[in-house]
């Protein structure tokens, strides 16, 4: 709720807040669950199944979504795309809060959240795969928070900080691109290591790749998404050039979504080829595959580009959200739904209520955290010191 809020008699009890707030408290109730009786008492995991949605959504989706931070500060700062300068702040804040929650999620996955440091410095681990993605994604949090700063620094009338941090922004632009090209990619690669649990029409030498690539789609579909929900809720926020540039973001990211998902297709194609696994195709996780490959990525490209030839808003916007949908729904397919797919069925993983709890729980604590943040800060303005440095 904004600081306007207070001064025009606005009620807090708005829909959003209530069901916020419900949500919150079941997730308190449940995290104390966790903590205190541990992971027996509110999870369905199990030695088949150490893996559950707390990895394939709130961590491998997470990460996914979060990706529009790297692609838009790669785009304005590396690339040299200045006119989509407004999206970059909401972006690096939609990454910053994703990764934070990832993180949050992690403490509640693993049995012993307390030694979640010990690699770093204890003992490092450094031959496995999973040290390296531990190892990107803090270095990558805490260069998306020193990234977010800038904001907070202006909101606090610290200028001389601000302006050191600003001076930083390429390096760390281009840091955080090789952090998140590494730890995008190497979500992949977990999965090369577990060949026989993972259906070969979602295993691949190259799934590394299709890890990386995809989330690059995803953080072009987020920014246009993050972007058509905010200009509906914070408009009043917005200055001038946030409210001019938007429509020419989302052609620009709609255009480059869909170049991006006609390449993801191929080397989806060149997998099923390398593997020559087109013989499963017919077989019910085949159909499922291929609505997937069809429905979620095929289908988006098209509509992409039709869009941007047409330059019909409508019609990139709600790709953006079909594409989204198609992000999540391929992350759980590799995490969740083709691992362990030999098992049978009563032996399957599904979720607790109560991991599905905690993960609708973090990201109300997300949304809350955003808009709380932007309701304050110069994330959709620029803030009136600083006008001409940005």
């Amino acid at each position: 709720m904004s600081d306007e809020a207070t001064t025009t008699g606005k009620s807090y009890l708005t829909p959003f807040n209530v069901i916020a707030g419900i949500i919150i408290i079941i997730g308190f109730f449940v995290t104390v669950m966790r903590f205190t009786k541990g992971l027996g008492a509110v999870t369905n995991l199990s030695d088949y199944n150490p893996w559950g949605i707390w990895i394939g959504f709130d961590l491998l989706v997470g990460v996914a979504l979060a990706a529009g931070g790297f692609v838009t500060s790669a785009a304005v700062y590396i690339f040299g795309l200045k006119k989509y300068h407004s999206a970059v702040r909401p972006a690096i804040l939609t990454g910053f809060l994703g990764y934070a929650m990832v993180v949050v999620a992690l403490n509640y996955d693993v049995g012993r959240p307390w030694r979640l440091p010990y690699p770093f410095i204890i003992q490092q681990g450094t031959t496995s795969l999973l040290f390296e993605v531990a190892a990107c994604v803090a270095l990558y949090l805490t260069v998306l928070f020193v990234e977010f700063s800038p904001a907070a620094l202006e909101w606090l009338g610290l200028k001389k900080a601000r302006n050191i941090i600003i001076k930083l922004t390429l390096l760390l632009t281009i840091f955080g691109v090789v952090l998140s090209t590494l730890h995008q990619s190497s979500l992949g690669a977990l999965f090369l290591i577990a060949p026989s649990k993972l259906h070969p029409l979602w295993y691949s030498p190259y799934i590394p790749v299709f890890f990386f690539v995809s989330a690059i789609i995803a953080g072009l579909s987020m920014v246009i998404f993050e972007s058509t929900l905010s200009h509906h809720y914070f408009a009043d926020k917005m200055d001038e050039a946030h409210l001019k540039e938007k429509d020419d973001i989302a052609l620009g990211f709609g255009k480059a979504a869909s170049l991006v998902l006609a390449g993801y297709f191929i080397i989806k194609v060149i997998g099923i080829s390398e593997g020559n696994n087109w013989h499963l195709l017919g077989t019910s996780y085949g159909i499922w595959f291929l609505v997937e490959l069809l429905g979620f990525v095929a289908l988006p490209c098209f509509f992409y580009a039709v869009g941007v030839r047409e330059k019909n808003l409508i019609i990139i916007k709600w790709t953006a959200v079909w594409t989204v949908l198609g992000i999540i729904l391929n992350r759980l397919n590799v995490g969740l739904i083709a691992f362990n797919w030999h098992l049978p069925s009563n032996e399957r993983y599904f979720p607790h209520w109560m991991e599905i709890a905690i993960s609708v729980f973090l990201v109300t604590v997300g949304l809350v955290v955003f808009r709380f943040i932007v309701s304050r800060m110069p994330i959709f303005y620029a803030h009136p010191d600083y006008k001409d440095t940005h």
